[in-house]
């Protein structure tokens, strides 16, 4: 059954179908979904007798009780961005498909989907407050203060990163397989987002039942991949500046706008159609892998390291980053969906479910690269012309499967960077009392670093000269920090229920883990900064990366220290008062 062939670097397992693969990948997700979610939620004692902060609240901007259905969409949506996409491809290729699978199902089973909820849980326990907020609750101010930073740190290396390999999608130039380019995929998106703000209106001010503006909207969306083929924007500005340059500003700025409207006005309604649309792609490229009798012919295992260098330990898990576990999840879930849960159960359902969903993004694109023996250098093509494949063998038009699958991916970072810039928001609100009026100074505050990174800043080059997109510019040591970040809130989260005298035993796996990983990719790719200033050289791409690893690294540091000491002096002052 497996005919081993020569490969330069890896050895080459021809023969396998592909579908028993990811059908068993698949029945993992789903015991972990059905049994031991339910294992982890027991120490949390959720009660639908509780009320709710949205319940409190409710005031039809940002506290707004909502069907879990819907609920679960909109997260889903928001948390599933470029990572699932971009991680699991890098990491195939670059380790093989084999150790970047197992990352992949185990972690999101046991790492990243008890993250989510537990974070979920945690901010709705605190009237939706964000996780910093729980910190100086239970740990002090001074770890509070840590934390905001590295979560403003964290969401700045989210915006740089997904809003640049969104304009980046935008200018490809053609599609494998399909007349569609990157002009078709701005026109669809720029029609998604107007669908979501008419279905928003229709809803909201025309009282128009949901049922009917589902009815009416999920088809015009999927019209609008069709319309994208043919009448797609033009792929040059001519202004005399780089195109990519000038989309990352048109995205900023609609940022900037999403993250001012009320929830109805476009967040809702978005993340309703953008999640629709991402579970007939899933379904349908699942049930493409599964009857289409794919052979996996990309090497299994590949090496220890991965052409640029990097070990497979501990760099598998921070290339795969949001496919197993991200800290920006818990971001979301303290920021936006736990302002609008309408009952305590339903956080399972939304915060273990959703990472569950995500797993299965994952296992998806990395099988896209799995039926091919070299995969296309640009991970979102790579995507395409995988679904492509998926779609083709259920008997649909692979050109129109290439389109699906680039809008596919364009709306999972459309759904992140606007939450993200929402997020941003709120922590300026909680940290400096933004509000009103001063609510758009966040954002504009949010925005001003990614801005200026993405708009002004001269762009990388290689050793060749050919320009670097600043995500991959930035990609690992993004997948650190949003790692680094999940472990210190499973941290926060143990402190707190340490304090209420709860089991946290389901945590201490996720955290440590995360935090042993996290700390030594990050310690490795700090190296190349205490080399520069021990011998000086150019300043490059890689030190200042370097640079950013060390801060990020001591302020983990900082703020584990301040826990241990929180725990160590409640735990002396029970036992004196004893």
């Amino acid at each position: 059954m497996f005919a081993a062939a020569p490969l330069t670097g890896g050895v080459l397992l021809t023969g396998p179908l592909l579908s028993p693969i990811v059908l068993g990948a698949f029945a993992v997700f789903l015991i972990g979904y059905l049994y031991y979610s339910r294992r982890v939620a027991g120490p949390y004692e959720l009660d639908d007798h509780r009320e709710t902060p949205a319940q409190k609240v409710n005031d039809g901007v940002d506290f707004v009780p909502t069907p879990w259905p819907v609920l679960l969409a909109q997260h889903f949506a928001a948390i599933s961005a470029a990572g699932p996409v971009v991680g699991p491809i890098l990491a195939g290729t670059g380790f093989g498909w084999g150790p970047a699978l197992i990352w992949i199902v185990v972690g999101a089973v046991l790492v990243g989907a008890v993250h989510d909820f537990s974070t979920l849980v945690a901010s709705v326990r605190h009237r939706a407050c964000s996780i910093p907020e729980v910190v100086r609750q239970h740990v002090g101010s001074g770890a509070f203060w840590i934390l905001m930073t590295f979560i403003w740190l964290s969401l700045m290396y989210v915006l740089v990163a997904f809003v640049d390999v969104t304009a980046s999608q935008f200018l490809v130039t053609s599609i494998p397989g399909s007349s569609a380019n990157g002009g078709s995929v701005a026109t669809s998106s720029i029609l998604y987002l107007v669908l979501a703000v008419l279905m928003g209106f229709c809803t909201e001010k025309l009282k128009m039942k949901f049922g009917l503006a589902t009815a009416i909207f999920v088809p015009l969306l999927f019209a609008s991949v069709w319309v994208g083929q043919y009448i797609p924007l033009p792929l040059g500005f001519g202004l005399g500046i780089p195109d990519g340059r000038v989309w990352a500003a048109l995205i900023l700025v609609y940022c900037a706008v999403a993250s001012v409207l009320p929830m109805w006005a476009l967040l809702q309604p978005r993340g309703y159609l953008g999640g629709l649309f991402l579970y007939v792609i899933l379904i349908a490229g699942v049930l493409g892998m599964i009857v289409g009798g794919f052979h996996v012919e990309a090497p299994a295992f590949i090496g220890l390291s991965n052409a640029q260098g990097l070990p497979l330990f501990p760099f598998l898990f921070v290339t795969i980053a949001c496919g197993a576990c991200s800290g920006f999840h818990g971001l979301v879930a303290s920021g936006t969906t736990s302002k609008q849960v309408a009952c305590e159960s339903h956080m399972r359902h939304v915060g273990y479910g959703a990472m569950i969903l995500e797993g299965v993004i994952a296992v998806t694109a990395l099988a896209t690269i799995m039926i091919v023996a070299k995969a296309p250098g640009d991970p979102t093509v790579a995507f395409a012309g995988g679904l492509a494949q998926f779609f083709g063998a259920l008997g649909i038009d692979p050109g129109f499967g290439a389109a699906f699958g680039m809008l596919a991916f364009a709306t999972f970072v459309f759904d992140t960077i606007d939450v993200a810039t929402r997020m941003g928001r709120y922590l300026l609100d909680e940290l400096l009392g933004f509000a009103g009026k001063r609510r758009v100074l966040g954002t504009v505050l949010t925005l001003a670093l990614p801005a200026l990174y993405l708009v002004f800043v001269p762009e990388a080059h290689d050793d060749a000269g050919k320009p670097i997109p600043a995500w991959r510019v930035i990609w690992t040591v993004f997948g650190a920090s949003n790692q680094l970040l999940a472990a210190l809130s499973l941290t926060a989260i143990v402190a707190w229920l340490a304090a209420e005298g709860r089991s946290y035993r389901y945590l201490l796996l996720p955290t440590g883990f995360m935090l042993v990983m996290t700390a030594w990719a990050l310690g490795a790719m700090a190296m190349p900064a205490l080399s520069f200033l021990g011998g000086g050289g150019p300043m490059t791409i890689k030190i200042i990366n370097g640079f950013v690893a060390a801060g990020l690294l001591i302020l983990g540091v900082v703020f584990l220290a301040l826990v241990i000491r929180s725990r160590t002096s409640k735990q002396h002052a029970t036992v004196t008062t004893a």
